[in-house]
């Protein structure tokens, strides 16, 4: 080799021959390998996540990728399919170590992105295993508008769930009953829902992988899984009512004026989740359903002042009915899927 020159080379003159080879510089000789992507090669996350949307060669929003950065994550701890995805309310807290043949459990605050639950009485993990054979992902415990996080973030698990590949997202709450004919303690299949009164989660740039720009609900909470809860009730001999349920943004109960207003846009039962969650899956192209628990009767219609404790109270108390119907629920819509 040369030594450094302070003239240029010529034109023919290899200019290895002036200055010295690559690796003089501390630089390979030969091309690098390829560099694997951030998270670990792709077989290490099993399957590809389920998109029912389009489909496009670079991500189509910073939401998007979040979401994938959380599926990868999730995929990172588990290899699990879902063919059900089961959201529980108050009430449901201890389903899991009733109902579910457990394979895996996997805390939120484990999970890159993911928004954890900051209520009393949800434990905040995801449990993947089977309810009577069925194969699900249950989350114990969600995440809610009132706590603080952006609406995207609430319905984020339910959109992570569809991509793992869960076909139906079952959601169960407690609710205030408003139709005079409903009781504490009573349960109530979903029939459709009024959203009105909190932000549309699919508010902003749509996520293509998704689903499409504006999605149809007019049969947002299926008839035919409706009716399989209602078989299933018939069989188990629980007493269950139909009706709307209304979302509300919370933290606060709603006063009386409120109560007779929701009443008159034809609501039934009135909480502070699940509608954006059903829009959510609707939008990613699962099937919906749906059983709320009437903890109490809504404002003004008893003397009695409102807590958490006491809906938490009245959950419990309808908890073991709740499971038994919701597992055998479960039971028949898997062995449709």
């Amino acid at each position: 080799m040369k030594p450094i020159k302070d003239q240029q080379p010529g034109p023919e003159e290899d200019i290895q021959e002036v200055y010295g080879p690559p690796s003089y510089f501390g630089m390979p000789d030969e091309e690098p390998e390829e560099v694997q992507m951030v998270y670990g090669p792709p077989n290490m996350f099993g399957s590809a996540p389920v998109l029912r949307g389009t489909l496009r060669d670079t991500p189509s929003t910073p939401e998007f990728e979040k979401l994938m950065r959380c599926y990868r994550s999730l995929r990172a701890r588990t290899d699990f399919q879902p063919r059900i995805a089961l959201v529980l309310g108050s009430g449901l807290g201890d389903f899991a170590e009733h109902s579910v043949d457990v394979v895996e459990t996997v805390p939120y605050n484990e999970l890159e992105d993911f928004p954890v639950s900051t209520v009393e009485g949800h434990k905040g993990r995801f449990i993947f295993g089977y309810i009577k054979g069925v194969p699900a992902v249950v989350m114990q415990g969600r995440v809610h508008y009132y706590e603080g996080y952006a609406m995207k973030d609430v319905v984020l698990p339910t959109r992570i769930m569809s991509m793992l590949g869960a076909e139906v997202l079952f959601l169960t709450n407690a609710s205030g009953g408003i139709n005079a004919g409903f009781s504490a303690g009573d349960f109530m299949v979903i029939t459709d829902q009024v959203s009105c009164f909190v932000p549309n989660p699919l508010i902003g740039r749509n996520v293509d992988e998704l689903g499409t720009r504006f999605p149809d609900m007019s049969s947002i909470y299926d008839p035919e899984l409706r009716q399989q809860i209602l078989d299933a009730a018939s069989e188990l001999d629980i007493k269950v009512q139909q009706g709307v349920y209304l979302q509300l943004t919370g933290p606060s109960f709603e006063t009386p004026a409120e109560i007779r207003m929701l009443r008159g846009f034809g609501a039934d039962a009135v909480g502070m989740s699940t509608c954006v969650e059903a829009i959510a899956a609707r939008h990613a192209g699962m099937r919906v359903c749906g059983i709320s628990c009437v903890s109490n009767l809504a404002c003004g219609m008893t003397d009695q002042p409102l807590t958490h404790e006491e809906v938490q109270e009245s959950a419990n108390k309808a908890a073991p009915k709740f499971r038994a119907l919701v597992t055998e629920a479960i039971a028949k819509i898997g062995s449709t899927l």
